[in-house]
């Protein structure tokens, strides 16, 4: 493995570090987009209960914006539910404007590496073609060993590039569906909570 980042020349240093963020980024996001804690399933008919009984207190309304994502929705809405439903519904987009921003970062730089590494393994076979070249114009095409070089360089970097950037394109696409399903449950959630607390409708059994 070694050898094979020796042989690449430089342009390895700055695929590896990609692969090595690319990685981090997909482990941090798949802890963080996990549906149990962005939108848990109990949330909203425990809101709903302790709407009907008035037993909502303050410290109980912090703790449930604490919780998650969807919590930190829920309790925007809540705390301005007195002032009517479109001051409601205002409140919930604001907060949930914010809370998609949070769920969307990493995901913008995933996809730059996606898209640069490539092209630094295309880099690396532009400069593994140049060297071959150079020496061919002053030794001319006797010495083999010089030629096979710079050509593995060039491929070595070509095939880095692209197998750091195969994967983060995956998971970059997988994570931005990720994010798009979690806003629809987040949104549908919000939906029924302004309906009940303004009457508009009744509660799931």
């Amino acid at each position: 493995m070694l050898e094979l980042v020796k042989s690449g020349g430089w342009l390895m240093i700055p695929i590896i570090a990609s692969s090595v963020i690319a990685l981090a980024i997909c482990l941090e996001r798949f802890w963080t987009l996990r549906t149990s804690s962005v939108t848990p399933d109990n949330l909203l008919p425990d809101i709903l209960a302790g709407i009907r009984k008035q037993e909502l207190s303050t410290e109980q309304i912090q703790e449930i914006r604490d919780s998650s994502p969807l919590g930190r929705i829920m309790v925007a809405g809540i705390r301005n539910a007195r002032h009517g439903r479109e001051v409601m519904k205002e409140s919930i987009e604001e907060t949930a404007s914010e809370v998609i921003h949070e769920l969307e970062r990493f995901l913008s730089p995933l996809g730059t590496i996606a898209a640069i590494t490539p092209l630094l393994g295309l880099l690396g076979t532009v400069i593994g073609m140049i060297k071959v070249f150079n020496e061919i114009m002053i030794q001319g095409t006797g010495n083999a060993n010089v030629l096979a070089g710079g050509i593995s360089e060039a491929l070595i970097t070509t095939a880095a590039g692209l197998a750091v950037a195969i994967p983060a394109l995956i998971f970059h696409r997988f994570f931005m569906r990720r994010v798009d399903s979690l806003i629809i449950s987040m949104e549908q959630q919000a939906v029924k909570l302004v309906e009940m607390i303004h009457g508009q409708r009744e509660a799931d059994d």
